[in-house]
């Protein structure tokens, strides 16, 4: 959100009190925004003016390289209550991203309780279930009364991430059931949770992947999650909002790879990242991408003669792996997409590949019909020129959404990314196919 006027000014003319009143009556989030348009020589001045509860709130909205910069800044006993008041899950993720002696010196000054917290969450594999949960929740036993869970809420609900949702277990920690707190509100106080509890009870495991997890909230429409470990011990819960930054982050990944694009830090908005990151990130796939080009080079100069004899047939050259190219494009994003929604796997091979065939036939033929009427019309070319144009249409179109539709899949079936085999180099590969096409009709056709 854009910083309001009055509190421009106000920061501007340092009225820190009058600021302070403001910022009191606003969201965290809109806290953390204004924080982020904020000079960045007033950024701690702003924090210091929060209340200890609301500063830790704040904080865990702010985009982790600000946060570095916030947390390295504030004095020992400052990173410290902002640490000992962030979610288990918030300080893990901060933690991580920070040097190795700023995390000593932070872990140093927090209580005993928030160290183990943190280092359990740790010791997880990124993008993990185990990395993104937090261990903030209300647990409760099958034996307690309503009146005994209700008093355990209120004892520790301030600290959890969620009391929407209460988690059952037994006298070894294993997960038995669950409870929402709406029947807890409105049940006899002296009857037992486990009378009342859900013993369907859905839940990953702390190793499953991050983006599998996400896909297991879709499906069941939760709002947290219940983590347990390899022995169905209830460990922590992931919450909806940890979703949403993975959906984002996921999706993001999947676009710049697309884009032939190393995934960047999504950590940094893009006005805060360097032309050097930016330029380390891109450049690999364009050197790629350009020494794999230079086959279409390879292949021109081989049939240099073929242009020589028919100088009309050099205009058509871009029309035709331009198109080729889209076709490969649009059918490889179709199927990336179907792939990432569990739409298809890949024992449905045949199936895309016949459903793509015929519309690589429909897609072709209509193609060629149009052009060969832009060619009679308007370019004037002879017959058999438009029957070379045209069949090489229909032919490249044809081969580009096989390849479009087959790489991904096979692509995952080996443990790839398919997302990897997107746009740029299925166009690289679809462009030598559609000169070879396109030179082999013409030295067939026009006998050269």
């Amino acid at each position: 959100m854009p910083m309001p006027v009055d509190i421009e000014e106000l920061i501007e003319e340092k009225r820190y009190n009058e600021l302070r009143r403001i910022l009191i009556d606003l969201n965290e989030a809109d806290i953390a925004s204004i924080m982020e348009d904020a000079p960045k020589e007033e950024r701690l001045r702003i924090f210091r003016l929060l209340k200890k509860d609301m500063a830790a709130d704040v904080f865990s909205y702010l985009p982790t390289d600000i946060g570095q910069e916030l947390i390295t800044a504030l004095t020992d006993v400052e990173a410290a209550n902002v640490i000992n008041n962030l979610m288990a899950d918030d300080a893990a993720d901060l933690m991580e991203e920070m040097p190795a002696n700023v995390v000593k010196r932070l872990l140093r000054n927090t209580t005993a309780e928030t160290r183990r917290d943190i280092n359990h969450l740790l010791k997880f594999p990124d993008d993990s279930a185990g990395s993104i949960m937090t261990v903030e929740y209300v647990d409760l036993k099958a034996n307690w009364t309503i009146a005994k869970c209700m008093e355990r809420i209120r004892s520790i609900g301030l600290d959890s991430e969620t009391i929407y949702t209460c988690y059952i277990i037994d006298d070894k920690r294993k997960l038995i059931g669950t409870a929402a707190l709406r029947y807890l509100l409105i049940e006899d106080p002296e009857t037992t949770i486990g009378s009342i509890m859900n013993e369907n009870v859905i839940a990953v495991h702390t190793l499953d992947d991050q983006e599998e997890v996400a896909k297991q909230f879709q499906k069941y429409d939760f709002n947290s999650m219940p983590v347990v470990d390899q022995e169905d011990r209830l460990v922590g819960i992931i919450t909806v909002d940890d979703i949403v930054d993975i959906i984002q982050e996921e999706a993001t990944e999947d676009i710049e790879k697309m884009a032939a694009i190393m995934p960047t830090d999504q950590s940094k908005p893009y006005l805060r990242q360097t032309v050097f990151e930016l330029w380390k990130k891109r450049i690999i796939w364009l050197l790629f991408l350009m020494v794999s080009a230079t086959f279409t080079g390879i292949i021109i100069t081989h049939y240099e003669d073929a242009l020589g004899a028919y100088v009309v047939l050099t205009a058509f050259i871009p029309m035709i792996m331009d198109t080729s190219g889209n076709a490969g494009s649009q059918t490889s994003v179709t199927i990336i997409r179907a792939l990432s929604l569990d739409d298809i796997e890949f024992r449905d091979f045949f199936r895309v590949v016949w459903k793509e065939m015929r519309v690589a036939l429909l897609a072709g033929l209509t193609l060629a019909a149009a052009n060969f009427v832009k060619l009679q019309i308007v370019d004037r070319v002879s017959m058999q020129v438009a029957f070379v144009v045209c069949s090489t249409l229909v032919t490249t179109v044809f081969v580009a959404k096989l390849i479009g539709a087959m790489l991904p899949m096979i692509s995952k079936r080996v443990g790839l990314d398919p997302a990897v085999m997107a746009s740029p180099f299925i166009t690289t590969i679809v462009d030598a196919v559609a000169l070879l096409v396109y030179f082999t009709f013409a030295t067939h056709v026009l006998g050269i």
